[in-house]
């Protein structure tokens, strides 16, 4: 169920006699935004009259001209209604979210750029303020993203995006909801304060023995580290969750987007894949995904 006490469109033809035409769209966001009629941002009347233009309402206290698309993601675009409902149901249909250039192709959009803005938008949207930060019992991990780096050890890097990865750890098994962010380096200074975002103080910190997590301990966590040199274990088998993650994150880099992902979108991007593993909750299945190795994800250039 939506806010609006309907359901979704299951197909595309059920899309399409929903949605045949950019007032049935506008009837669906008046209904989500003024589900008691529309209201004015200026004044507060509740009162008001349609213009010919459509998106446009006319205040009757103060005479403020507010549209409904104001302030949200189809604000001051000349693409149609249509077009924008089409592409959030191509993309929420999709178990692996979908390519500009694939929505391009589906859509027959004027040009990539117009597709790629699209995206980008509701990847910025898919991260919800005020969301519920992670609780019991939490993985985290860093990861690299950019492809082959030779002459580089352990966390060293010169030209790879570095993410940061929280996962909750569920009792007696399995995983929880998902956290990633795109830090400048994995200093204390940078993961501490992750942890603090991404993480509810009270929980269970589960790192690797890597110096800079020693500060979570002073922000209200129960910090257990494991050193993975002196553990027999290997470190997907000592930390499965972050690795998984990290996995999936990689391969759905290459396949759906084809590692052409700039670094300064990343952030973006994270929302997204985060939105779908919560779709789909392939971080919980039980089996590890084939290829967990994956190869490296080279990005394009900024």
């Amino acid at each position: 169920m939506d806010a609006t006490g309907a359901g979704y469109p299951g197909t595309w033809s059920e899309f399409v006699s929903w949605f045949p035409d950019e007032a049935a769209c506008l009837g669906y966001i008046e209904r989500l935004r003024w589900p008691d009629g529309m209201a004015c941002v200026a004044c507060g009347a509740g009162r008001g009259w349609r213009t010919g233009q459509g998106r446009w309402w006319v205040c009757a206290g103060c005479a403020r001209k507010t549209s409904v698309t104001a302030g949200t993601i189809f604000d001051k675009t000349r693409t149609p209604l249509v077009e924008w409902f089409a592409a959030a149901w191509w993309v929420t249909s999709q178990k692996y979210g979908l390519s500009a250039k694939g929505l391009e192709s589906a859509l027959g959009l004027g040009s990539y750029q117009t597709a790629w803005m699209m995206l980008h938008r509701f990847r910025v949207a898919m991260a919800r303020p005020g969301r519920e930060r992670l609780s019991g019992r939490v993985e985290v991990d860093e990861t690299y993203v950019g492809g082959d780096e030779p002459g580089v050890r352990g966390r060293q890097t010169a030209t790879k995006s570095i993410l940061a990865i929280a996962v909750e750890v569920k009792e007696p098994k399995g995983f929880g909801r998902v956290r990633l962010a795109h830090l400048d380096d994995v200093c204390a200074q940078s993961l501490v304060p992750f942890v603090c975002e991404m993480v509810m103080p009270g929980a269970s910190v589960m790192t690797d023995g890597w110096a800079a997590y020693a500060g979570v301990s002073g922000h209200g966590y129960a910090h257990e580290k494991t050193i993975l040199s002196a553990s027999d274990d290997p470190a997907h088998v000592s930390m499965p969750g972050v690795h998984r993650v990290a996995s999936l994150l990689k391969r759905w880099l290459l396949g759906t987007h084809q590692g052409s992902v700039s670094p300064q979108h990343l952030d973006a991007y994270l929302q997204e894949f985060v939105r779908h593993e919560a779709l789909s909750n392939r971080v919980g299945c039980k089996a590890p995904p084939p290829g967990c190795r994956s190869s490296p994800v080279k990005l394009r250039a900024a």
